[in-house]
């Protein structure tokens, strides 16, 4: 967990710098991208009342997928089965979305507040299997400390 909490400091301390959400959002992206040389693809998708999700800051190849309805693909069916999902091999998903032919494996991890689910951290790697139980962990660990930047934002009345 040592990666995640370096992550997790580093934002604390551009947090109490003054950092913007939006800044903040993508230096948690850059960090988990450095994570791993495996990791070829690292946004987050916001959720939105209309149950649609948005890209948000991303690094990687663009993608067209900027706009995923919940139970739509991987990410989408995430949100609509409230639970991550870690797709050790994409070609084996029906439903699968994709945003690279190369992309072999996906991770999706929610960022959320008990019920309350804000968005999600999206991985894609052009390795089969490239997700552990400790790389799980590590993204996860981040994406907890997500939730609570959203949970503030949201007390403050300027969520989305």
């Amino acid at each position: 967990m040592l990666k995640a909490d370096q992550i997790v400091a580093d934002l604390e301390r551009r947090q109490s710098s003054g950092a913007s959400f939006e800044d903040l959002l993508m230096a948690a992206v850059q960090g988990l991208h450095d994570l791993d040389e495996r990791f070829h693809w690292t946004g987050i998708y916001e959720l939105f009342p209309d149950s649609v999700l948005r890209l948000g800051p991303f690094i990687g190849a663009p993608t067209d997928h900027v706009f995923i309805g919940v139970g739509r693909g991987v990410c989408g069916t995430a949100v609509a089965e409230r639970r991550n999902i870690n797709v050790p091999d994409v070609r084996l998903v029906q439903n699968y979305l994709a945003c690279s032919t190369e992309t072999r494996s996906e991770l999706v991890i929610l960022i959320r507040k008990g019920e309350r689910i804000y968005a999600q951290v999206d991985i894609d790697s052009h390795q089969v299997a490239a997700f552990d139980e400790n790389t799980v962990g590590l993204v996860q660990r981040v994406a907890d400390w997500l939730a609570g930047l959203y949970e503030s934002r949201e007390r403050l009345g300027s969520g989305s």
